[in-house]
């Protein structure tokens, strides 16, 4: 995976229509965003015109995004984990928001459950992870506790959903 360009599917395009042939290039895409657009038409059996004008406006249309994506183990980040947050109710969008900023938040959502926000943070070892939680996420107002999950093992990441 690592250095590869990959394809993604937004959720920004929930509940927009996205045909069969659409799901088709957005596949190819998800193998490799760097195939050529006449490789692609070639086997789907249409026009490289076709395939250009449909990738450009899922594009256009926030269904999908062609970005590269890293291996941070390779490039020097050996400690990535995720973290449970719990927030003052009267603060949750603001502790997001102010939270997402951090360079080493690399996912964030806003939860129900256990806790009000979930964060996935990559840093080069134990001791950015540890002043990341005392002096960077422990410090926002609004922060009531925290519980950190430490990655051992990546099992498993992909980048090919909305397609099957």
């Amino acid at each position: 995976m690592a250095h590869q360009l990959r394809a993604k599917v937004n959720g920004a395009g929930a509940g927009i229509d996205v045909s069969e042939f659409d799901k088709r290039i957005i596949e190819h895409l998800q193998q490799d965003g760097r195939r050529p657009f006449t490789q692609i038409a070639a086997d789907l059996g249409v026009s490289e015109a076709a395939v250009r004008a449909r990738t450009n406006r899922l594009i256009e249309r926030g269904i999908l995004q062609i970005v590269g994506v890293t291996d941070p183990l390779k490039l020097g980040f050996h400690q990535q984990a995720m973290i449970g947050v719990r927030c003052q109710a009267d603060r949750l969008l603001e502790v997001a928001n102010e939270v997402a900023e951090f360079p080493e938040v690399s996912y964030l959502v806003v939860t129900a459950g256990s806790y009000d926000i979930l964060i996935e943070v990559v840093c080069e070892d134990n001791d950015a992870l540890l002043r990341f939680l005392t002096e960077r996420l422990r410090r926002v107002e609004g922060v009531r506790e925290t519980e950190t999950f430490v990655y051992l093992r990546m099992v498993k990441q992909v980048y090919a959903w909305g397609t099957r």
